[in-house]
């Protein structure tokens, strides 16, 4: 498959948007494809969201995105890639994301939460913060991975995770995912992608096992697979499991689609309903060609493929671009992250743009032109 970007083809606006289709993921119906990517926001202490998530994630849903997904939210304490993440690992971030959820809700968009490990990549410091490893002195601590090899010359060594320590991280999933039922959550995606632990897992370049865990595909897949069915089995029949998955390292002896289209072909056996495709991540000098839509061919080969939901993400910015993806097949839903941020009200400017008829909340329809 060519890795050519895709480019949205035509300047026409369309006036039968699929963008703002809405899709229904088994008894979940989601009124567009605008789906909103897990973005971290290093603001939360103790892994307890606060006002700053409750505006944060909210104003996306008053934006008139179909999804909003929040952050990668840590599995246990030392599963986050910064202090400053959320976690789903005890009750009081349970009360604290339950009016977020709930707000979300009320203005019409789904909530879904995006669960994670760092793996080696944990203890940093926030990105205006440098984003540099940060050591125990400094309120950090030692992570833990498939290997004990560090991401980079400035990452420490990881502590290599044990079998029982590997069966006792399927737990902590599952808790998770229950405890993010409770709190009100309708989707659950598994970080799977972007150098973090369960990619750690699959890619040969992080993991350099010689037990069940490492070596052939079947074996790197092993603990992910054990992740997605446990999670699966943990979280409510009617409502979607997703999977983020980095489709390719762009690194010579890495995860490749290959490989991703394999994985994904477990998943869908497993009940996993919508592969979020992304890539990279796992190593820091990786070339990777951004431009313009350009993880949307991934995301057409899994579709293909498959013969399961996709998610296109990356550099997605244009309304006529992110509806020509759905149009032509290559997905199913576009995930927007950059670009939400910039514009928390993308939804209703690109319904605009593409002659397509939304509602507006009430509160604002005096300002719809």
């Amino acid at each position: 498959m060519s890795q050519t970007p895709y480019e949205p083809q035509g300047p026409e606006v369309q006036n039968n948007a699929k963008l703002f289709t809405p899709i229904r993921l088994r008894e979940l119906d989601i009124r567009n494809r605008i789906f909103v990517s897990p973005m971290c926001q290093y603001s939360a202490i103790d892994g307890v969201p606060n006002n700053w998530h409750l505006v944060h994630l909210g104003s996306r849903a008053v934006g008139g995105a179909g999804l909003v997904m929040v952050e990668a939210t840590a599995v246990k304490p030392i599963g986050r890639i910064s202090a400053g993440d959320t976690g789903i690992w005890n009750q009081g971030q349970v009360r604290a994301f339950k009016g977020i959820t709930q707000f979300i809700k009320e203005h019409g968009a789904v909530p879904g939460i995006q669960l994670a490990h760092a793996g080696r990549k944990a203890s940093t410091a926030a990105p205006w913060k440098g984003g540099h490893p940060v050591d125990g002195k400094d309120g950090g601590w030692l992570p833990e991975a498939p290997s004990a090899l560090a991401f980079s010359d400035q990452h420490p060594v990881p502590h290599e995770l044990t079998e029982q320590q590997i069966d006792a991280l399927v737990g902590d999933f599952v808790e998770a995912a229950k405890r993010s039922f409770e709190a009100g959550f309708e989707v659950v995606e598994i970080h799977m992608a972007h150098g973090y632990l369960l990619h750690e897992f699959l890619s040969p370049l992080s993991n350099h096992r010689t037990d069940d865990y490492g070596g052939s595909l079947e074996n790197r897949m092993r603990f992910p697979l054990k992740v997605a069915m446990a999670v699966r089995a943990a979280w409510p029949k009617k409502w979607p499991v997703f999977v983020r998955l980095s489709i390719t390292d762009w690194a010579e002896g890495g995860w490749d689609l290959y490989e991703s289209i394999e994985f994904s072909r477990k998943l869908k056996v497993l009940g996993i309903d919508l592969i979020d495709c992304s890539s990279g991540g796992i190593v820091p000098h990786a070339s990777i060609p951004s431009s313009p839509g350009y993880q949307v061919p991934f995301s057409s080969a899994i579709r293909g493929n498959v013969q399961i939901a996709t998610g296109a993400v990356g550099l997605i910015t244009e309304p006529l671009q992110a509806d020509e993806i759905l149009q032509e097949g290559h997905a199913d839903v576009v995930f927007i992250g950059r670009e939400s941020l910039r514009d928390p009200y993308f939804p209703l400017h690109a319904a605009k743009a593409l002659g397509a008829h939304v509602e507006w909340p009430v509160q604002y329809q005096r300002a719809k032109v």
